[in-house]
């Protein structure tokens, strides 16, 4: 049975279609960005995340990351978690000045991590992305930047000890 689903991002998957279609052992078909998606259930759901992952702006790269079983993709949507009116400025939080504080929380979550729009998608892990959403959740709710970064420091050492 062949999935569909739409992707505003239509031009991007198709102009990597063979690499999509050999590394998920799918095959990818386009018309009016509806993309139908054929091939064995599990690799169409694994396609079906990998194209809600670049319509999030993820790279195909980083995407394609979905067909390792251990990877989750996860979406945060602000408007759900803030309280404030003005979301612009939450998103301005979660990048930081000049990117700082999403490359921050990138490197201490070991996940991939890009805004689009009012939707923050995660890859990674499934423990990492765990204990990045819940930061990102935090920021985004008004925790201060440094207590973010002490919880993400904190959860890496507890990882390197072993004790996670």
């Amino acid at each position: 049975m062949a999935e569909q689903i739409y992707s505003g991002n239509t031009r991007k998957i198709m102009q990597n279609k063979k690499t999509i279609e050999s590394s998920l052992k799918i095959r990818l078909f386009s018309k009016n960005n509806i993309l139908t998606i054929e091939g064995e259930p599990e690799n169409e759901y694994i396609a079906i995340q990998a194209i809600e992952a670049i319509n999030l702006g993820f790279p195909i790269k980083e995407a394609l990351q979905l067909k390792n079983e251990n990877f989750v993709l996860e979406k945060i949507n602000i408007k759900s978690i803030s309280k404030r009116k003005n979301l612009s400025q939450v998103r301005a939080r979660i990048v930081g000045e000049k990117g700082r504080a999403l490359r921050t929380i990138k490197d201490l979550s070991n996940c991939f991590i890009v805004l689009h729009d009012n939707t923050v998608g995660i890859i990674g892990y499934i423990e990492d992305v765990k204990k990045a959403s819940y930061a990102l959740k935090r920021l985004i709710a008004g925790s201060k930047h440094a207590n973010i970064y002490r919880y993400l420091e904190e959860q890496r050492a507890l990882q390197k000890a072993g004790l996670v």
